[in-house]
Parts: C-alpha cells; sequence; structure tokens
C-alpha cells in the first residue's frame, strides 16, 4: 500500500467514524440505552479520534519532520493518535462516572507516557 492510498483509506475510514459518531449521538438516548449504547458512543468516538490525528499526525510528520522510513513514521503517528484517543476516552469516561480529578488525569497521563516509553524503547530481536 502507497502512502497516497493509506491517507486516503484512513481519511475515509475517519470521516465514516465521525458520521457513525454523530448517529450514535442523536439517535440514542443516554437515559434508556444499557451499557451497548454507551459502548457504542466511546467505541464510534475513539476510532474517529484515533483516525483523524493518525493522518493529521502523520501529514505534520512529514511536513516538519525529519526524513524518516515511511513505515516508521506511520507507525508512530497512528500509535500516538490511539494513546491521544484513550486519553480521552478515558477523560470522558471518568467524567461521566463523576471521578474526574486533577490527580486522575495525571495518572492517566502518566500510565500513557509510560506505555509510550515502551513502545520507544522496545527494540525486536531478528
Amino acid at each position: 500500500m502507497t502512502l497516497k492510498q493509506y491517507l486516503i483509506l484512513m481519511s475515509i475510514t475517519a470521516v465514516f467514524c465521525w458520521a457513525i459518531w454523530i448517529f450514535v449521538l442523536y439517535s440514542i438516548d443516554p437515559t434508556e440505552t444499557g451499557i451497548l449504547g454507551f459502548a457504542f458512543f466511546y467505541l464510534s468516538l475513539f476510532l474517529a479520534l484515533a483516525g483523524t490525528l493518525s493522518v493529521l499526525g502523520l501529514l505534520l510528520r512529514i511536513k516538519f519532520g525529519k526524513e524518516e522510513m515511511i513505515f516508521k513514521t506511520v507507525t508512530i503517528s497512528f500509535r500516538q493518535a490511539t494513546l491521544f484517543g484513550l486519553l480521552v476516552i478515558g477523560g470522558l469516561f471518568l467524567k461521566s462516572h463523576g471521578i474526574l480529578a486533577w490527580w486522575n488525569i495525571v495518572l492517566l497521563v502518566l500510565a500513557l507516557t509510560i506505555l509510550e516509553f515502551f513502545f520507544i524503547s522496545y527494540k525486536k530481536k531478528i
């Protein structure tokens, strides 16, 4: 798959996920839905954020970053978009349960930072 094909496919998928999230937002009543409605909400928002941020991060890395292998740049952008999506969804989840506090966000950011450092330092042995 070429970079152009990846960007087109990921952009179309992100737009589709945003459309699904908007559909869920307007068609599901949070007072009447069960856990499945909330799962659709959080999952569609996460996928939309991850797709959008992955494309934007990749474009910014290509424009302003140093020359690297494109596969490595795609992987890093997708990983960081996924982690940031988890941060947003985690914050929304904590807020919906009434336990959002500054120290919870700090702990969540710390956990995701440690996970990112693990991925940075992990080397595959060939």
